[in-house]
């Protein structure tokens, strides 16, 4: 697997959504587009990067980038996720994973001596060209959202 770099084509995909949907990239294509992978709906960390980008959408709407988060939970937990904290934005099950390995955020975990494969929390913001603008790697939540709209302004 080779690790995706600025200025590479982003790979599609087409997966189960929230609201009974599909999404895919191409389907996106013409417009940038915020892809960010991350571990499991109803983490802390995970929680606090799906509200903040839903406390933004309006901003990330306004110049006209969409948000899709990608985990490896089913359609059905992601509709739960979003009701709990009414987010606004969408959610796409990899639940094969084939999406985030394609990405490269498909990696060796260790937690408490235990090692295990589970998404880096990573974010990419793709061009409205389908190439990748911008790569966020080994996310650290506090400002994400902020630094990822910043970036996609200036696109």
């Amino acid at each position: 697997m080779s690790e995706l770099a600025i200025g590479d084509i982003a790979p599609d995909f087409d997966l189960e959504s929230d609201g009974n949907g599909r999404i895919s990239l191409s389907g996106l294509r013409g417009k940038p587009v915020v892809v960010y992978f991350y571990p499991k709906d109803n983490t802390p960390g995970c929680t606090k990067e799906a509200i903040d980008f839903t406390q933004m959408i309006g901003e990330f709407k306004e110049i006209g980038v969409s948000i899709v988060g990608l985990s490896p939970d089913t359609a059905q937990k992601h509709d739960k996720f979003v009701a709990k904290y009414n987010l606004g934005i969408r959610l796409a099950a990899d639940t094969e994973t084939k999406t985030a390995e394609a990405y490269g955020v498909w990696v060796e975990k260790s937690m408490f001596g235990k090692k295990y494969m589970g998404v880096q929390r990573t974010t990419f913001l793709v061009g409205a060209n389908g190439k990748i603008a911008q790569i966020w790697q080994k996310v650290k939540v506090p400002g994400h959202a902020d630094a990822v709209l910043a970036a996609a302004r200036a696109l």
